[in-house]
C-alpha cells in the first residue's frame, strides 16, 4: 500500500501573525499519510468528517474521530498519521484574538452543535457580524471531554517488551500475571510500573491500544466481528460494549458514519 510522508515545518507559538479568529481547513487523504513532527504558531482542533487519524505527542497518541476531535495548542511539537480515505478537518484559533482552550492537549468531543457551528463558519457567504456571533458560540461550546482515544506508550526497559508485543498483535491474551512471570517480576511490580508510567491500569491499557486499532480497521471497512477477534474479544457483544466504554458509539454505528459520511460526500462531487 502507498504510503505518502509529509514535511511541516516548526513553528513557536505567535511566530506568524493571525489576524483571523478562526480559519478552518478539510482534506481527504487518498492514501495512509504521515507527517513529519512539527508545531503550529496557532491554537488547533483536530477532528475527522470521515476515517480515523492520530496525532503523537512524546510517549502519547491520541487516536481522532468523526466524535473525538483533539484541541493542539500552538507550539506543541506533534507527529501526525491518517488512514487511506480519511476525511480530516482543521479549525485553526488565533491566538492574538482567541484565549487558549488548554496550553496541553486535551480530547474535545465533537457534538453535533459544534460541528454545525464549525459548518456555518465554512460557509462564504457568512456576513461579519454573523461570522463572530458565530465564533462566539463556537468558543462557548468548546469543552474538553471527559472521554479519549490516548494510548501513553511505556518505554521503561520492564515495560518495553509488554507495549511492543501488545502494539504488534492487540489480541495478545497474555494477563497481567503471565507477563509478570515471563518477565521474572511479581504481579504487583508490573501493575505499580504501569500507574506510573502510563497513569492507568494493564487492562485499561490493553483495552486502549485494541480501541485505537479496532478504529483504524472499522475505518477500512472489515466488518465488526472480524474485527472483534482481530483485537482479541471473545465475542462481538463484548467488543461493541467496551467500544462504545471507549468512544460513546457502537462499532457498527461507528461503519454507518463511515458509510454515510462517504455516501455524502460522493454526492457532493
Amino acid at each position: 500500500m502507498t504510503r505518502e510522508t509529509r514535511t511541516v515545518p516548526e513553528q513557536d507559538a505567535g511566530a506568524v501573525r493571525t489576524p483571523f479568529v478562526m480559519h478552518g481547513y478539510e482534506e481527504t487523504v487518498a492514501h495512509d499519510t504521515s507527517w513529519n513532527a512539527h508545531a503550529h504558531p496557532w491554537d488547533e482542533l483536530l477532528w475527522n468528517e470521515r476515517g480515523a487519524s492520530m496525532a503523537v505527542v512524546g510517549a502519547r497518541a491520541w487516536m481522532i474521530t468523526p466524535t473525538l476531535g483533539l484541541w493542539m495548542p500552538a507550539g506543541t511539537m506533534h507527529s501526525a498519521s491518517a488512514v487511506a480515505g480519511t476525511w480530516y478537518r482543521a479549525a485553526f484559533f488565533g491566538r492574538a484574538t482567541t484565549p487558549s482552550l488548554s496550553d496541553v492537549p486535551v480530547a474535545v468531543e465533537i457534538t453535533p452543535l459544534l460541528r454545525l457551528l464549525l459548518e456555518r463558519l465554512g460557509d462564504a457567504a457568512l456576513g461579519p457580524d454573523s461570522q463572530a456571533a458565530t465564533e462566539a458560540m463556537v468558543l462557548d461550546v468548546l469543552i474538553p471531554s471527559s472521554r479519549e482515544l490516548l494510548v501513553h506508550a511505556p518505554t521503561s526497559p520492564l515495560l518495553r517488551p509488554i507495549a511492543e508485543a501488545v502494539r504488534e498483535n492487540p489480541g495478545d491474551q497474555r494477563t497481567l500475571s503471565q507477563w509478570a512471570v515471563e518477565l521474572g517480576v511479581s504481579a504487583r511490580t508490573v501493575t505499580r510500573a504501569f500507574n506510573a508510567e502510563t497513569g492507568t491500569s494493564f487492562a485499561r491499557w490493553v483495552a486502549g491500544v485494541r480501541a485505537q486499532h479496532a478504529v483504524g480497521l472499522l475505518t477500512r471497512g472489515w466488518e465488526v466481528e472480524v474485527v472483534a477477534e482481530e483485537v482479541g474479544y471473545r465475542s462481538a457483544s463484548a467488543f461493541g460494549a467496551a467500544f462504545r466504554r471507549t468512544t460513546g458509539l457502537t462499532p457498527g454505528a461507528f461503519r454507518a458514519r463511515r458509510a454515510d459520511s462517504k455516501a455524502a460526500s460522493s454526492r457532493l462531487r
